[in-house]
């Protein structure tokens, strides 16, 4: 299933990436649908997940610019028309399902998206998309807990620390019984 999924993601690259640059060259009869339908088709015998391809490219694109709008702060120094365009499709599918859809792990969403970015990409675009989805999921982390924490009101325990103070001690009275049974042994030899 992981490997059939893995090639649904390529699928949806490729969906997304030839529906980008067709809207980008104002191309009138592009359809997504289309495309979605005749990359699918040729890896009919492989794919037996249909319905997550359409999920995911539909949930990314219908989710672009939100997407996008996730990216800008994150990745500063790009801005997201400069980013290349099959590292922003990338890092688009990733986003969403690492923070929309979320039913897949975000260790596995990651290395998906590197995956991918080796495969398809730039020299670089598996570190830039590694450090792009790592902060997202980093900042996704933070907002959590700053959810959880007026619900938990618990209190450090600081009995824990001084019982670990107190194993130090313990080891020493153990050493000082070992020293006395040393000079026995060799006060036995000398005799």
């Amino acid at each position: 299933m992981a490997s059939n999924r893995h090639l649904g993601r390529i699928v949806a690259l490729q969906t997304l990436y030839e529906y980008d640059f067709r809207i980008s060259s104002t191309d009138q009869s592009v359809e997504l649908d289309d495309i979605l339908e005749r990359n699918v088709s040729r890896y009919k015998e492989t794919i037996d997940d249909i319905t997550f391809i359409n999920e995911l490219v539909h949930g990314t694109q219908e989710n672009s610019e939100k997407l996008d709008k996730i990216i800008a702060p994150i990745a500063p120094e790009w801005p997201v028309d400069q980013i290349a365009r099959i590292d922003k499709i990338v890092l688009r599918i990733a986003l969403y399902e690492l923070l929309i859809e979320d039913d897949v792990p975000p260790k596995v969403v990651i290395n998906e998206a590197v995956e991918l970015a080796k495969a398809f990409g730039g020299d670089n675009s598996s570190k830039f998309i590694n450090g792009v989805l790592g902060t997202a999921y980093k900042q996704k982390i933070e907002a959590k807990g700053k959810k959880k924490k007026p619900a938990t009101k618990k209190k450090p325990a600081m009995k824990k620390s001084t019982t670990k103070k107190k194993k130090p001690t313990t080891k020493k009275k153990v050493a000082k019984a070992k020293s006395p049974a040393k000079k026995t042994t060799k006060t036995k030899k000398k005799t």
